[in-house]
C-alpha cells in the first residue's frame, strides 16, 4: 500500500453561522475537488488559522446578518496572505473598510461561486480528486479511503466518480445506471447492486455496514464524503 497523500489541496476555510437560513454551498465547493474546513464564527477561524493553512477563507456574512468587515479585518491580521471572499446578502454592498480580495451578494448560483472561488484558490494540477474522506485517481483507477486503496475496474471508477459529483444527493438506481453505464436501459438492478458491494469492498472500513455508500430503501443511494 502506497503512502495515505496528505492535503494535496490546502483547505478553503468557510465561516457560516446559523443566525440567517441560507443556502449550503460547501457540497458544490467538495464536489468541484475542493477541501473544505467549516467553522462558526471568526474567532474559531482564526484559531484554526493559527494551526493549519488555508487556501481561501470564505466569510458567509449573510449567515450571521452582518457586513462581515469586522470579521475580515480580524482575519486579514491572523493570515495576511489568505485570500477572503466576502459573501452577503440580497442586495447589500461591501464596507468599503472590508479588507477582501472579493465579494458576492446572494443570490448566485454555484458554478458563480466555484468560479470565484477558482480565481482566488485554483486547485493544484495533478492526478488526485478528492472529495471528503475519498480520493480517487481517476487515470491510474486508485482510490485511497482512511488509509485503505484499492484498485478499481474502468466501471467502478466511472461509479464512483459519480458518486463523488454529487455528495450528499439521493441518487435513483435509474440515474445511477444511465450515468454510468451509458444506456437508456436501466432496470438491470441486479448488475447495479453488483458494482455497489464490489465499490464498498474497496472503500469501506466495513463492507456490510457502509459509511460511505448508503443504501436508501426504495430511492437509491447516497454518497456521504465523511463517511458518517
Amino acid at each position: 500500500m502506497t503512502e495515505q497523500p496528505t492535503e494535496p489541496v490546502r483547505a478553503v476555510l468557510w465561516i457560516e453561522g446559523r443566525r440567517v437560513a441560507v443556502p449550503d454551498f460547501v457540497p458544490d465547493l467538495q464536489a468541484a475537488g475542493y477541501r473544505v474546513e467549516k467553522v462558526a464564527s471568526g474567532k474559531q477561524a482564526t484559531e484554526w488559522l493559527k494551526e493549519h493553512s488555508a487556501a481561501l477563507a470564505v466569510i458567509f456574512a449573510a449567515s450571521f446578518g452582518t457586513s462581515g468587515c469586522r470579521m475580515a479585518r480580524s482575519l486579514r491580521r491572523a493570515a495576511p496572505q489568505v485570500p477572503i471572499l466576502l459573501i452577503l446578502g440580497k442586495g447589500e454592498s461591501p464596507n468599503p473598510k472590508a479588507q477582501v480580495d472579493d465579494v458576492l451578494a446572494l443570490p448566485f448560483t454555484k458554478r458563480k461561486l466555484i468560479n470565484h472561488v477558482r480565481r482566488l484558490a485554483p486547485l493544484r494540477r495533478g492526478p488526485w480528486f478528492q472529495v471528503g474522506k475519498v480520493w480517487l485517481d481517476e487515470r491510474n483507477r486508485i482510490v485511497r479511503c482512511l488509509r485503505k486503496e484499492s484498485r478499481l475496474t474502468p466501471r467502478l471508477t466511472r461509479l464512483l466518480k459519480f458518486f463523488m459529483e454529487h455528495p450528499g444527493e439521493i441518487l435513483s438506481r435509474e440515474r445511477i445506471f444511465s450515468a454510468v453505464w451509458d444506456t437508456d436501459y436501466t432496470e438491470d438492478v441486479r448488475s447495479l447492486q453488483v458494482h455497489i458491494t464490489w465499490l464498498r469492498r474497496a472503500i469501506e472500513p466495513d463492507p456490510r455496514n457502509p459509511r460511505f455508500i448508503q443504501t436508501l430503501r426504495t430511492l437509491g443511494y447516497r454518497f456521504n464524503p465523511e463517511g458518517q
